[in-house]
């Protein structure tokens, strides 16, 4: 039996890590990045990007992540029928709102989750900050955003980071430097192995076929190379005072040593839970993303020209032809997003003035948004529950 290991269980994945120029030692004599604006962020020659391979949790032998151990894991959501009944709703609407936000709190604070080693992980605390969706456009391209919400308007992360120094604000302000004390972590020079209380970031894919999550092996990592300060401005994302506008979190440098992980099969139905304080990670381009932007766009353009009245501009549309430069997707999921655009796109050019219609066009959107890719994030404090913890507690 082939292991995850193997090259078919892992494709190559673009990741963008700090510059090693860039990187100076602060006034502690620790190493940190320098410090981006909001437009030196966005631009991808800020970045030392190198190619990695993502193995694939969802292949036959694939990675099952532990917490502990990895650093990520999955939680089951399935059975909260409530909750994936608030979630479906929030994946069809493409917007988080405030009364999502309470719904969701409520089905998630104070429940438990099983967790592969045994453990259990019962979320006490769900921070407001740090809530949000984020939207990401197939193969990179930028969607239309409206200004700048706090719990929207997201697009997928640039850069190789892990959320929160634990030494570094807001934890420092918010808990008066006890932070490393209270928390488990693992930093540069310094670690917290003892507690139980964990900062733990909660990901939850709504549709995940393209820019998916991956994840690095916190087994693989040389904290004292590799792992670097960072001072991320926030003013674009978040309404704080100029005491806490500058957020610390850490950005990597790479190393060829450094595992990554990605679950291609994976919806609502399953969450990410991983180390805020401790765990890389980012989002990648799947082999595949530029035959699913194409025919995202091709769908728009005729569910457009449709909606206008401009049958000529509908045949134009439905008349692109392939690009031999597409690579086959990199995943199933990914080809089965692209294969029923295509199959909207074969039935609309059988009869284009007869088939064009308002329930084409709302099928084809709905086809089309399947390749953006929607997650829902946020930050909770979290105990974990030893093994033998009476199950009567679970949520």
């Amino acid at each position: 039996m082939s292991s995850a290991a193997d090259p078919i269980h892992a494709i190559d994945a673009e990741l963008a890590f700090s510059r090693s120029e860039d990187v100076s030692l602060d006034a502690r004599g620790l190493r940190r990045a320098r410090t981006l604006d909001p437009d030196t962020r966005a631009d991808p020659r800020s970045y030392d990007r190198r190619t990695c391979r993502a193995h694939d949790c969802s292949a036959p032998g694939g990675l099952q992540p532990d917490l502990r151990e990895h650093g990520f894991s999955h939680i089951d959501l399935s059975p909260r029928r409530e909750l994936q009944a608030a979630l479906e709703r929030v994946r069809v609407a493409g917007r988080l709102g405030p009364a999502d936000v309470a719904e969701l709190r409520r089905h998630l604070l104070g429940r438990t989750f099983a967790l592969p080693g045994g453990e259990r992980l019962w979320l006490l605390f769900i921070a407001r900050e740090g809530f949000f969706m984020r939207r990401a456009g197939p193969n990179g391209i930028a969607l239309a955003r409206e200004p700048n919400p706090e719990m929207n308007e997201h697009d997928a992360a640039v850069a190789v980071h892990a959320d929160q120094d634990v030494e570094g604000t807001p934890l420092r302000q918010l808990l008066h430097g006890a932070a490393p004390w209270l928390f488990r972590h693992e930093s540069p020079h310094r670690r917290n192995r003892l507690s139980r209380l964990a900062l733990i970031n909660v990901w939850i894919p709504l549709d995940q076929v393209t820019r998916p999550l991956v994840l690095m092996d916190r087994r693989s990592l040389d904290r004292k190379n590799h792992q670097l300060r960072y001072g991320l401005i926030t003013d674009a994302i978040l309404r704080r005072g100029e005491d806490m506008r500058v957020n610390d979190i850490w950005t990597f440098l790479h190393d060829d040593a450094q595992r990554w992980h990605f679950t291609s099969e994976m919806d609502a139905s399953r969450a990410y839970v991983f180390e805020t304080l401790a765990t890389p990670h980012g989002s990648f381009i799947l082999p595949g993303e530029e035959r699913a932007e194409a025919r995202y766009r091709q769908l728009h353009e005729v569910v457009a020209a449709a909606r206008r009245g401009d049958a000529e501009a509908v045949t134009r549309a439905l008349a692109l032809a392939d690009d031999g430069r597409w690579r086959a997707p990199a995943t199933a999921s990914l080809a089965r997003a692209i294969a029923a655009m295509e199959a909207l796109l074969a039935e609309a050019r059988a009869d284009p003035s007869a088939r064009v219609n308002s329930n084409w066009c709302t099928r084809a959107t709905a086809a089309a948004e399947r390749v953006v890719r929607k997650s829902i994030e946020m930050r909770a404090v979290a105990l974990l529950l030893p093994r033998l913890w009476p199950r009567s507690r679970r949520g």
